[in-house]
């Protein structure tokens, strides 16, 4: 017998400078089949766009502008969690655009048929434009047939459905600028909560990185996550060498599947700047928590 959804539920959406976005996944919030109450709040780090103009055409989205610079991802998400009135909170990213009309009751769905309700993240599809690296990133991820599943640990705060009252026991840190909802998901998981993906919610969400933009957007995850947990220093020799080997295959029989081999040569020099971030991230991260870990030994 499948479970009654909730009368109401919370949303939270953070928001940057995407109002190319925001207008489509408003819309297509409050066109979703869900039939209870909708409660929308929204932070937007000083967007200089339309972002701003596109959410006061919905009086009834709670919204609240900081300083571009005040942004850090823990402190505005426990602050967006903490200011839901519901015990159910979705968090979606303001370029993340809903997919049909049920993403919404779907994600709610799985999220409410868990034994000890944790977080559940949606499927995700690139958009149109996405260079073809990327795409196949994401469907390594979010794929029906996806090779995250795979991993020892996969998770993705675009779009997701946050039980409150396991946020309330197991906040998400402050202290980091990246990889926060893969830490946070991780400890969710250890405390013995549900974390699932939630294959029937959709979104359109995808991003064309540079190589630089690649390289730190890979760092500061690696960087991140290694403060965190401290594991062992990576050898060079697996974590790139091998590793980027192991994304040019993959890379090269998606790229013949999807008639998209012209872009070969891009997606090279995309997975070494990833492989190579992670590297140096990593070993940054090491640092950084052993320094911090002096510091604290010596006071």
């Amino acid at each position: 017998m499948e479970c009654p959804l909730p009368d109401k539920i919370s949303i939270f959406i953070r928001s940057f400078n995407e109002a190319w976005a925001l207008k489509g996944t408003l819309k297509a919030i409050f066109e979703q089949d869900f039939v209870g109450d909708i409660e929308v709040i929204a932070i937007d780090s000083g967007s200089t766009d339309e972002s701003i103009e596109i959410f006061h055409t919905y009086p009834h989205v709670h919204l609240e502008v900081i300083a571009p610079g005040a942004y850090v991802p823990g402190v505005v998400l426990n602050q967006g969690i903490r200011q839901a009135t519901s015990d159910w909170v979705i968090c979606l990213n303001a370029d993340a655009t809903p997919v049909g009309k049920n993403w919404l009751s779907n994600l709610l769905r799985v999220g409410i048929a868990a034994q000890n309700p944790g977080t559940f993240f949606s499927r995700q599809i690139p958009r149109e434009d996405c260079k073809a690296v990327f795409a196949h990133d994401y469907d390594r991820c979010f794929g029906l047939d996806r090779e995250s599943v795979k991993w020892p640990h996969f998770f993705s705060m675009v779009s997701c459905l946050v039980y409150k009252p396991a946020w309330e026991k197991e906040p998400i840190r402050e202290d980091l600028q990246y990889a926060e909802d893969n830490e946070w998901s991780k400890r969710l998981k250890a405390a013995g909560y549900g974390v699932d993906f939630a294959s029937h919610s959709v979104v359109m969400h995808s991003h064309n990185y540079t190589l630089k933009q690649s390289f730190k957007r890979a760092f500061g995850d690696a960087k991140a996550m290694a403060y965190a947990e401290g594991p062992a220093s990576p050898r060079f020799r697996n974590l790139v060498c091998k590793g980027f080997a192991k994304d040019a295959i993959l890379d090269a029989r998606y790229f013949v599947k999807t008639a998209t081999w012209p872009q070969f040569p891009h997606a090279l020099g995309v997975r070494f700047a990833q492989r190579l971030g992670r590297y140096k991230g990593v070993l940054a991260g090491l640092e950084q928590r052993s320094v911090d870990q002096l510091s604290l030994d010596k006071n």
